[in-house]
């Protein structure tokens, strides 16, 4: 259930999906989904191309049909509910804006189709242009707004009527890197001022954290995880979920010792590591570390505190202004590297590429999966 400790129990359920698959032939593209979203909450549904979340989005819109399952939409089974007659706004990843018409014309555009009274128009027009910050610009053609001002345009449109849901199929992803990062920011408050229940799709793992109240993850057609976005980073259910989100290093091994902590050998090397699951003595594992959980150092200023200490050489140093990432590889580990975050890199110690350094971290950080996940 995507609903957590945050939602309280007489909160409704805008969407639920209750064991939704969707087969095309032999291919399962959704299997077994559910979940249940809260009225007034944003929902971040992410996962690599492929994965089925784009088949999910489309069942709730009603574009396509389960095979098996059901889909309640304010408590209602909208299976038999044409996409037009469900309370739905939508923004598509090509925005669909209707290059003939203004600025203002496209967002009375579904105004119009749902036989509001004409004098209303102009006012929910001139409302929503300014919920978007682009009040003046209804006279605007399409190409005569930027790209963002054009995603805001596909927003109001999809807001115009006060829908009951709104759902998001990657609008964002055409944009640059700056604009994508501002919009996100804008969806995000204009979601909260509308107040309306949100679901986006995407692969793009910031965008999921910085817009949702809860991230579902998907792979091959099922829900790998659903959590809040906090939840979900520092405590990924299995190794797809850990490697998914944020850079993580992925090393193989097997349980060594469960008496004072779990112990693991990786290659030739002993790590201490954590896990949610059981284990015993021989079990094969995988176990992840994020980039920015592994402190490095140079070799006469290592620390000795931290549970897991080990040699490398810098293979591989890459600047991305506000942090350096160092790719390392460490003779422990055979061919297996590690990555590591340096979020101060203009106050800390440089590493060039061929340097020996230290690397650690802690117990807690090293997340222990069976290697089957």
């Amino acid at each position: 259930m995507v609903n957590n400790d945050r939602t309280k129990d007489h909160m409704l359920s805008q969407v639920e999906l209750i064991e939704v698959t969707r087969k095309f032939g032999n291919v399962t593209a959704v299997e077994n989904a559910n979940f249940s979203l809260p009225q007034g909450s944003v929902l971040t549904i992410l996962g690599p191309s492929g994965c089925g979340k784009t088949t999910l989005l489309r069942m709730i819109a009603g574009f396509d049909t389960p095979t098996s399952g059901e889909i309640k939409i304010s408590g209602q089974p909208v299976q038999a509910v044409p996409p037009y007659k469900r309370s739905i706004g939508m923004v598509f990843q090509n925005l669909a804006l209707f290059p003939h018409l203004t600025a203002g014309e496209n967002i009375a555009y579904p105004l119009k189709m749902r036989r509001f009274p004409i004098a209303d128009i102009p006012g929910l027009v001139e409302h929503y242009l300014g919920v978007v910050r682009l009040a003046g610009m209804q006279d605007r053609r399409i190409h005569q707004l930027s790209g963002g001002q054009q995603q805001r345009i596909a927003i109001a449109r999809a807001l115009s009527f006060n829908p009951d849901l709104l759902l998001l199929d990657e609008p964002l992803s055409a944009l640059d890197k700056k604009l994508r990062e501002e919009m996100q920011l804008e969806f995000r408050r204009i979601q909260q001022e509308i107040g309306v229940t949100t679901i986006n799709v995407t692969h793009d793992q910031r965008e999921a954290l910085v817009m949702s109240d809860e991230i579902i993850v998907m792979a091959d057609g099922v829900i790998q995880q659903s959590a809040d976005p906090i939840s979900l980073y520092r405590k990924p259910s299995n190794k797809f979920v850990a490697s998914f989100i944020g850079l993580t290093s992925l090393l193989q091994g097997k349980v060594v010792g469960v008496k004072d902590g779990l112990e693991i050998q990786v290659s030739n090397r002993r790590l201490l590591g954590h896990s949610s699951s059981s284990f015993s003595n021989g079990d094969l594992v995988e176990a992840a570390i994020r980039a920015e959980q592994v402190r490095i150092y140079a070799e006469q200023t290592a620390p000795k505190e931290m549970d897991n200490v080990l040699e490398g050489f810098v293979e591989e140093q890459i600047f991305e202004g506000d942090r350096m990432v160092y790719q390392v590889r460490c003779p422990a580990f055979a061919s297996t590297p590690i990555f590591v975050f340096d979020h101060d890199p203009s106050h800390h110690l440089l590493h060039h590429k061929g340097d020996k350094v230290i690397l650690s971290w802690n117990q807690r950080d090293l997340l222990v999966y069976p290697q089957s996940d």
